[in-house]
């Protein structure tokens, strides 16, 4: 296997959940990519792996050591872990910030930054503080999008907006758009594979 289909990692926290779902509903289940839900959650176990199978047909996982990664799945990291991505597996590590806001999805960034091949697509929604946002101009030099969730859309502006603030944002949209987005992106990856690899 290699890794070069496209990883959509979308992270946030307080309020996310509403943007998962209205990305989720509005993505369909074989385009070609995987989706990496980062909820930077420390101590209260996520039950995001139960409640989002109600909005799209992909698999939802709970990610697990070693667990490979697939397109066509969704992937919900586990409380309290930082995400790490080598050899085309997910990797968990003992969370390297315990006290303060996790900088979970800024990790997990910097990681596909340097082992993935695909195309990354790095979404930051609603949530409190501003994990993420230093991470987002590393996505942009490898080649990789960066979006942000429109402001007035999100439940708690402070994560999206920090994403902006870091001059690294090629999209400001409300999840619907970014879903649209998304496709867009993951049909342009196939084109380009498929001209690299007639």
């Amino acid at each position: 296997m290699i890794s070069n289909f496209p990883i959509v990692c979308i992270g946030g926290s307080a309020g996310g959940l509403d943007a998962y779902i209205r990305l989720l509903k509005n993505l369909p289940p074989d385009m070609g990519v995987a989706i990496v839900i980062v909820n930077h959650m420390r101590s209260m176990p996520t039950q995001l792996h139960e409640i989002l199978p109600n909005f799209t047909k992909m698999p939802v996982n709970l990610i697990s050591e070693g667990l490979l990664i697939e397109k066509n799945h969704v992937y919900v990291i586990p409380e309290n872990k930082d995400l790490h991505v080598k050899n085309e597996q997910f990797h968990l590590e003992v969370i390297s910030k315990p006290r303060g806001w996790p900088d979970v999805i800024t990790v997990f960034l910097r990681s596909l930054t340097q082992y993935w091949n695909g195309k990354l697509i790095a979404v930051i929604v609603s949530g409190f503080d501003g994990d993420g946002a230093a991470a987002l101009c590393g996505i942009q030099q490898v080649g990789g999008i960066t979006i942000a969730q429109k402001l007035d859309t999100a439940a708690q502006p402070d994560m999206p907006d920090a994403a902006i603030s870091s001059g690294c944002i090629n999209f400001v949209l409300s999840p619907e758009d970014i879903a649209v987005q998304i496709i867009t992106i993951a049909q342009a990856a196939l084109q380009d594979k498929h001209q690299s690899f007639p």
